[in-house]
């Protein structure tokens, strides 16, 4: 959390090792794995993986999944999330879906049907990459988000253009106003960090606090620090 230096969430990072051609990014794999509908499977195995991990976390710790507009019109995606919540014992409240806007391009009624679905199970749903699309404000009057996620390119230009710093603060009040939390992605720098509390960012994420990291890493963390970001304080 931004104002406590504490961790509160985790977000579920997919990477391919290949054999021979080592670290593919997502950037090559997931666009030819939603073509082929490949993304369904996988991201059914990814939010099994993330709930299982998370299950082992202190109680107050969430994991994020993204999630994919196939997965979400294509991939049963309210059963293959129960099912998961039920085999690894996570608390729903402490698993967070993230989607874009890009979602609500097909069947709105549809979407918003799923989505209402997925929070009456508990389970947290976060507007990603919000201030980048064309429609943002009025999805905030169609459902009721737990969070925004403002873009990195906001907080890339944070310190050094006065129209990023305006929306930040801009994205921050509406959101305080609706009781929305908001997350800052991409922070690298103290300063920035330092920005985002002064307009009362609710959490960050970023290189700052830690490059990836696998689960073993996670859960080494949380032995030796207890939760708390020491690097930051």
């Amino acid at each position: 959390m931004a104002e406590h230096n504490r961790i509160c969430s985790f977000e579920a990072l997919l990477r391919w090792r290949h054999p021979e051609r080592g670290l593919i990014s997502p950037v090559e794999f997931i666009p030819i794995a939603e073509d082929t509908g490949l993304i369904v499977p996988i991201g059914a195995w990814v939010i099994r993986e993330a709930c299982t991990r998370a299950s082992q976390w202190p109680n107050h710790v969430r994991v994020a999944v993204n999630v994919s507009p196939v997965q979400f019109h294509r991939g049963a995606l309210h059963e293959t999330i129960l099912r998961a919540l039920a085999d690894s014992g996570l608390a729903p409240g402490r698993f967070e879906v993230e989607i874009t806007e890009s979602i609500f391009l097909e069947g709105s009624e549809t979407t918003l049907k799923l989505l209402h679905s997925l929070r009456s199970l508990g389970v947290r749903i976060a507007l990603d990459d919000f201030g980048t699309g064309y429609s943002s404000l009025s999805y905030l009057q169609s459902f009721p988000f737990d969070k925004l996620k403002i873009d990195r390119s906001f907080i890339q230009n944070l310190l050094t253009r006065e129209g990023a710093t305006a929306i930040v603060r801009a994205i921050t009040e509406l959101a305080h106003a609706l009781n929305i939390e908001t997350t800052a992605e991409g922070v690298e720098e103290t300063a920035q960090l330092m920005e985002l509390r002064a307009h009362g960012c609710s959490s960050v994420q970023g290189f700052l606090f830690a490059e990836p990291m696998s689960t073993a890493d996670v859960e080494r963390l949380f032995k030796e620090e207890g939760g708390v970001l020491q690097s930051v304080a």
